[in-house]
This record gives structure tokens, sequence and C-alpha cells, in this order.
């Protein structure tokens, strides 16, 4: 045909020819996506490339969004450029965080499966799960009730061998100073820095003294039962005793005087403050000198008390070991209507008993109470 600008029998064009299309070397690769210039399956006479449907990982239709072809005699940007966005205002690659096959669309800024759209104005960040703390509990007071018992009982336990023991008083051989009934805290401290001195109520036991010796040893058993009674007082121990001091280590006593009062290193004891209504102070006579390291002791209600004057045939002739000593009782804790503290009688004060005893050249101990009552030594 005329005028056609037939070519070998054919009409050529009449547009110029156009740019061949890149080999898929020149194009750029992105991670999970395949190739970007692979067209999806609905491209014309164009295989299923790796990042097609038939490569793995695949997403169907992931090609060049339309608009984003350069133009005819345009050059086409080095493989691994920045590509400008369209002008629809996205760029080649929106959406990267989308992952192939999760039917989702590249670009639609969503993530898979978590349902939101960009900018939902969450203010979380994405991925991550609101923390919910557990409240702590509280632990329950009957779970620690058990523990705090135990604690209690360890604490009283090395108290009362240790420091601080509260007593029963079982007879009436202290009336009317402490009666049946009574409770009195004894300390076992006490001796460790200062001595025994007349007047005091002591605490000791009588085995190898008084008593035979015990006949074996205790099961552990009943030694803690033992201990857990004495943590409250309610101990019944027939070998432990209650007496008050009346001769130390070295002193003469006496029974009686012209007057029936008992004497010790010749001075006679006004006793009428604490000897029980009526009595007399001893219908026994005696007459020793306390040796060393051992205390003469009798009871404040004389004519019921078992002490001293009634073993004056055993080993020490009555007196008791100063190592025999469990304390001293300073108080009275129960009944309430008792409650008191045990002083020592104003008649243990007297200078002369102790100027007596030093001029006598009696103990060391003597000699130390002496020093401390300030009695100057003749």
């Amino acid at each position: 045909m005329s005028g056609s600008g037939s070519r070998d029998g054919f009409g050529s064009p009449p547009w110029e020819p156009a740019e061949p299309v890149p080999e898929l070397e020149d194009t750029q690769v992105l991670p999970g996506l395949g190739a970007t210039g692979q067209r999806g399956p609905s491209g014309p006479g164009r295989p299923a490339g790796p990042g097609g449907p038939a490569g793995p990982g695949g997403s169907p239709g992931l090609g060049r969004r339309p608009g984003t072809e350069p133009a005819a005699g345009q050059a086409r940007p080095p493989a691994g450029t920045f590509r400008p966005p369209a002008a629809d205002g996205t760029r080649l690659g929106d959406g990267a965080g989308t992952r192939p096959g999760d039917g989702t669309r590249p670009g639609d800024g969503t993530t898979p499966g978590d349902g939101a759209g960009p900018g939902d104005g969450a203010g979380q960040q994405r991925g991550r799960k609101p923390s919910h703390r557990r409240p702590r509990k509280r632990r329950s007071f009957w779970r620690e009730l058990p523990v705090l018992i135990v604690v209690a009982l360890v604490l009283a336990l090395v108290i009362k061998t240790y420091a601080i023991q509260a007593f029963y008083i079982p007879s009436a051989s202290m009336e009317n100073t402490l009666e049946i009934g009574d409770r009195v805290l004894v300390n076992k401290l006490v001796y460790h820095f200062r001595d025994i001195h007349r007047g005091d109520i002591i605490v000791f036991d009588g085995d190898g003294s008084w008593d035979p010796g015990p006949s074996g040893n205790p099961s552990l058993l009943s030694r803690f039962w033992s201990d857990l009674e004495g943590i409250v007082g309610v101990s019944h121990d027939s070998n432990i005793y209650i007496k008050r001091v009346i001769g130390l280590p070295g002193d003469h006593v006496a029974c009686c005087n012209a007057k029936g009062q008992v004497t010790v290193n010749g001075v006679p004891l006004n006793e009428t403050s604490y000897l029980y209504p009526g009595n007399v102070p001893s219908t026994l006579r005696f007459n020793i000198t306390v040796p060393p390291g051992r205390l003469w002791v009798m009871g404040d209600h004389r004519f019921v008390s078992d002490d001293s004057r009634g073993h004056m045939g055993d080993p020490g002739g009555g007196t008791i070991p100063e190592s025999a000593v469990l304390g001293r009782a300073f108080v009275i804790i129960w009944p309430p209507s008792q409650w008191g503290f045990l002083n020592i009688p104003a008649t243990f004060e007297q200078p002369q008993l102790n100027a007596s005893a030093a001029a006598a050249g009696g103990s060391s101990a003597a000699l130390a109470a002496a020093l401390d009552n300030g009695t100057p030594l003749r």
C-alpha cells in the first residue's frame, strides 16, 4: 500500500521503536519478595520467578505498581539505587514488614494478623503484648504462725538457759515472802558480775549436796519437756530449792544468843521483817563456820522449812556449794497482787557483819563483800 512506509511489503508503524525490556539481572531483588521486576501470574508470557507463586514463599501479583515504569527514552536507574516515589505517594517496597503469602498487600502498612491499619493511634509498639503484672499475694497468717511459734520458743529457750528464768513456788518454806503458787524471775547473769550477798534469795540445785545424785541421765524428750515447763515457770523439779542466804564462806553462823536471835560473826540479825508471823528464828541449835566456796541458807518460814539446819549431818555440814546456785530471785511476776521486787533486808546491811568477818580472818569472799559495802578494814 502506498504511503504507508511499507518495508518488504509491509507498512512500518508511525511510532518509534520501543525500548528493549531489561534483563532480569538488572532488576533489584528485595529479601522475601523476590525480584521487583517480575510480574505475577497475570503477566503476559512470563514464567513465574523465584518470588512468584511457584517459588518458595512467593506472593501472587507481586510486581511493579502502575506508574513506576520508566517512560520511553528514560534511562533506568542502576540496581540497588533509591527509587523516587510514584505520583500516588507510594514507593516500591512500602510495607516491607509484610510476609509473602500472608494475604496482605505490600505497602498497605498493616502487620499480618494484627487487624489494625496504619496510624491506628494505639501508641503501642507493634507486636508487643500489653504486660499484665500479677498482684503479689500476701502470705497467709496461718502459714506464718508455725514459724513465729518456733522462733519464739527458740528465743525463750536461749533466754531461759543463759539469762532469766521463771520459777514456780511449790511449798510454804519461804512464806510470807513467797507464797505457794507465786512465780518469780531468777537472774542467772548477776553472779557473773558480783558476788553473792547475805540476804539474797537464791535458787539452787540440791543434787550432790542435800539430795543424792541423779539415778541416770534423763531422755532427750524429758529434758525438752522440762525446758518447756521452765519457760513458763511450771517446773516441779524436787531437786530445785529457793532459800535466803544467811552465811557466806568464812562466816561464823550460830543460834542462838540470849535473845533467841541468829548471829553472824557475833552480830545478831533482826529478822522480824521477813520471818513468818509467830515463828522464832530457830528451834534447832547450831554453831558452824561456813567452809570456803559454800553457803549457809535458811527459809523464811522456819517452822516448815527444810534448809541447812536439817542437813547438818550431810557432807558440808548443811551448807551448799556456790557452784550449785542457779541465780538470784529478784521479782515476783505472778499473781499481780503479789507483784514486787525482792530486796535485801536492812539487817544484812549492818557494817559490823563485814567488819567482824574481816577481823576474824574470813575468806576472800567475805573480804570482797566488806570492800563492796565500803566498810573499812581494821
